[in-house]
């Protein structure tokens, strides 16, 4: 199950985020999404959990948890949508 995660406090890391996921089953991956020229957080990332049943258990707990003073959400990630080509 993939899972988008908002609202992060800016000095989260990858493994911060897999940490607060761990104890409700196992985390294939958790990435925190930075900003490609300064390197810092962008205040979202994501999991991926190897069940279902894990992942809704970590997002009905961890859903508007208190992380670094702000309170994260957790949902269902969407598949991103195609952008439309640029023509010159």
């Amino acid at each position: 199950m993939n899972m988008y995660v908002s609202n992060l406090g800016f000095h989260v890391s990858d493994d911060d985020l897999r940490n607060l996921f761990e104890p409700f089953g196992e985390v294939v991956s958790a990435k925190v999404i930075t900003d490609r020229e300064t390197g810092r957080s962008r205040g979202f990332g994501f999991v991926e959990m190897k069940s279902g049943d894990e992942g809704n258990t970590a997002m009905a707990k961890l859903n508007n948890k208190e992380v670094e003073g702000r309170n994260m959400s957790v949902s269902i990630a969407r598949e991103r949508e195609a952008k439309p080509r640029r023509q010159w």
